[in-house]
């Protein structure tokens, strides 16, 4: 489905970056400047030193530093996209391709897909985990990644809930899925666009442990992504993960079981059962979506014109258009009769 252009509105975070769509070498490129994002970060960082504490830096500092970690990637986007919009097509960061469904149902199938995900993806952690207590040297670098994690989350809970649950979908799916899953989408098959993809989010997160938990999720999120290219609905799983994991670790009677896994927490017959059960509603969620039809090889990302098909086909449209009528002859004036000579 293609749409007409429309003018950017510079405060639109979607509007302004559509027309830049990177394939394969742009998304190593996102790679180098959210690294050099998080430089000016811990640049930052150091700065807020100078007039905080450590533990104010600690409990608050992520409100300020994780958005500058995405700004050069940001600012880089918007300047490609402007760069292209003239000669080359766009394809929308956003859209809304529900049908059958209307926009409430597709949230609460989201959420319930979500919530039984993270139960089923528990188990593939658990095995990770495993691995890693057989070796020492693993083991401790895990106790170090957690160790930081907690500081980053160990803060209030509004200030943990702020970026964890909001910063992060809004940055992070406009940079997985509006950017780099949308530029892989016209690029490649799905299948390879969603898995990449998935793989980069997981790097991103820079933490081993996280990765594959974080693959998981992206893979899911691609999928939703490519049959409906909302960006609301992949940051409404994001949220709905994100968040319920700061909820729990801040609840005290959870913080004995913060280590652990469903697996290790439950009798056996019982995780047994609610893992089916989540498996059946995961499944019954995912053939939901799969039952949304697509309107184009890439998937329900709309196509945007480049400003020169515009105006062309705009100029097409206000010619005057040939008739199959013949042309009206020109009436010739009636011979005037002469004038009559005075006697």
């Amino acid at each position: 489905m293609a749409i007409s252009a429309r003018k950017v509105k510079d405060y639109d975070l979607y509007s302004g970056h559509a027309w830049y769509v990177p394939g394969v070498k742009g998304m190593f490129g996102f790679i180098g400047w959210f690294l050099l994002g998080a430089l000016l970060g811990g640049i930052v960082q150091l700065i807020m030193g100078l007039f905080m504490s450590q533990q104010a830096i600690l409990d608050y500092g992520q409100i300020v530093i994780y958005p500058i970690q995405f700004l050069p990637a940001m600012v880089y986007a918007a300047n490609q996209s402007r760069k292209n919009m003239l000669f080359d097509p766009g394809y929308v960061l956003d859209n809304r391709h529900f049908e059958p469904y209307g926009m409430g149902l597709m949230i609460l199938i989201t959420v319930l897909m979500t919530l039984t995900s993270m139960f089923v993806f528990d188990l593939p952690n658990y095995w990770n985990m495993q691995l890693t207590n057989k070796s020492s040297i693993l083991a401790q670098f895990y106790e170090m990644f957690s160790e930081i994690m907690k500081q980053m989350t160990g803060g209030p809970l509004w200030s943990s809930f702020l970026v964890v649950a909001i910063f992060a979908p809004i940055f992070e799916e406009w940079l997985c899925r509006g950017m780099v899953l949308r530029g892989l989408l016209t690029k490649m098959k799905p299948a390879w666009a969603i898995v990449i993809s998935a793989l980069f989010f997981a790097v991103i997160h820079m933490n081993p442990w996280q990765a594959l938990n974080a693959f998981l999720i992206g893979l899911m999120m691609g999928y939703v992504y490519y049959k409906t290219g909302s960006l609301i609905l992949t940051m409404v799983i994001h949220f709905v993960n994100n968040g319920t994991a700061v909820i729990l670790s801040h609840i005290e009677q959870f913080k004995d079981y913060e280590d652990l896994y469903w697996v290790e927490i439950m009798d056996k017959s019982t995780y047994t059962l609610l893992l089916t059960v989540s498996i059946v509603i995961l499944a019954a969620c995912l053939w939901a979506f799969s039952r949304i039809k697509l309107e184009n090889p890439w998937g329900n990302i709309d196509r945007i014109p480049p400003a020169d098909e515009t105006v062309a086909t705009e100029t097409v449209a206000d010619a005057p258009q040939p008739t199959d009528e013949a042309p009206a002859s020109e009436e010739q004036p009636a011979d005037e009769d002469p004038a009559v000579p005075a006697e």
